[in-house]
């Protein structure tokens, strides 16, 4: 054991192992009070150590070209050992990567987790998001057939709509032709395999390093570090590392059986995850019956839909996102929870909540009269949440907030 010591020692003079181990697992405090919520944080990270091993294992076989992209697919499937555990641990788990990462924004927005002084740590997390609609995308145009053909064509042409010849030149330059092309699906691999997540896991550091600078949000909004005993620990806070380790490995045995019954059992769910169209061959002349986004990025493509005018649909779409970035400043309520906050702010999180599902449905959906109707319901909705926050939040009467953490273990 000495000498173990001795090397931990030797290691520690030339590099902070140890300090940085305590400083961020063994003596860093987090809240007593952490319910079901806070699991979806570590199991985002899971997800994405999940994405990145299947997806080197699938870049070992997979061939990006116009040409031999599908077939290479076809071939991990079929030919490759174990190659359709692969690609569907890589296919499903970008469903699960989203899921998880959606529940961990709403408990942001339950618990007011992007309120001073966190609003780095929300920054952060939103250049993540952001990144991973980039990601996805990307990947979803790489098996060839008729639904990432088509799609990369919506998606890609919607950036014509910017005036003065710029959008046209734009378009041309991200496709890297004159038309989607094995060109754009290499340029596409690129960015996918290498360069966004590179971007992806040093952003989620500093999302991390920010996060334990100020320390973590708990379901009541109350600082932890105001009541600290004689030794300066906080009185209503664990260290992370052994408590919540081993509390998050019951959260993650729970997902992980969801995730393989899914996988094992309806891997394409029901179209949702992997479009049939999808299994057929891109073919430039033979358009889709209905070209449809993955339902992860369904809610934004709903509100493009809605508006009439292509040009103010971008413009919305964009907006919906670019919104979320100025979240922290928008909410005016002295109180950080949603348990404290008024009947105003409650009503209005969980209209936001069911109309951001049914906008994610209906991006998925044929746009008929009613559909449409629905998603400029929604997309109204959606935009009055955030809009009318600084006002709703200002005016409304909340709960006195206790001093001390309540539901702690």
């Amino acid at each position: 054991m000495s000498k173990l010591n001795a090397l931990m020692g030797w290691v520690d003079d030339r590099l902070p192992v140890t300090q940085t181990y305590e400083k961020h697992m063994s003596k860093y405090y987090a809240p007593k009070n952490f319910n079901f919520w806070y699991f979806f944080g570590v199991i985002s990270m899971l997800m994405l150590v999940n994405q990145i091993l299947s997806g080197i294992w699938l870049t070992m076989n997979f061939t990006p070209s116009s040409e031999a992209a599908f077939a290479s697919v076809e071939y991990i499937m079929r030919d490759v050992e174990w190659g359709w555990l692969i690609r569907y641990m890589h296919s499903t788990g970008a469903t699960f990567f989203f899921v998880a990462v959606y529940l961990h924004m709403m408990r942001a927005l339950l618990y007011g987790s992007y309120q001073k002084p966190r609003e780095l740590i929300w920054i952060f997390g939103m250049l993540i998001y952001l990144l991973l609609m980039a990601e996805a995308f990307m990947g979803y145009v790489l098996p060839w057939g008729q639904m990432s053909y088509w799609g990369a064509q919506v998606i890609i042409s919607l950036f014509g709509v910017i005036p003065f010849g710029i959008g046209d030149a734009l378009v041309e330059w991200v496709r890297g032709d004159f038309l989607i092309s094995g060109a754009t699906l290499n340029r596409f691999f690129a960015l996918h395999v290498i360069a966004l997540p590179l971007v992806i896991v040093a952003l989620v550091v500093m999302h991390l390093l920010a996060l334990h600078e100020v320390g973590s949000n708990n379901p009541d909004g109350v600082d932890i570090k105001k009541h600290k005993d004689e030794q300066g620990k906080p009185l209503d806070g664990v260290p992370f590392h052994p408590y919540y380790t081993v509390h998050d490995m019951v959260g993650i045995v729970v997902f992980l059986m969801v995730f393989c019954s899914v996988m094992f059992f309806m891997p394409e769910g029901g179209g949702f995850m992997l479009e049939y169209a999808n299994f057929e061959p891109a073919n430039g002349l033979k358009t889709p019956e209905h070209i449809a986004p993955v339902w992860y990025f369904g809610a934004f493509y709903a509100i493009l839909r809605a508006i009439p005018d292509k040009l103010m649909g971008v413009v919305a779409m964009g907006g919906a996102i670019a919104i979320l970035f100025v979240l922290p400043w928008l909410d005016k309520s002295p109180v950080r929870s949603w348990r404290y906050k008024g009947w105003i702010s409650k009503i209005f999180i969980v209209v936001f909540a069911i109309a951001f599902v049914l906008l994610t449905w209906l991006g998925t959906q044929p746009a008929t009269d009613l559909n449409t109707l629905l998603a400029r319901v929604s997309s109204v909705i959606y935009f009055g949440f955030f809009l009318l926050m600084p006002i709703y939040t200002k005016i409304e009467k909340t709960k006195p907030v206790p001093e001390r953490v309540t539901g702690g273990h």
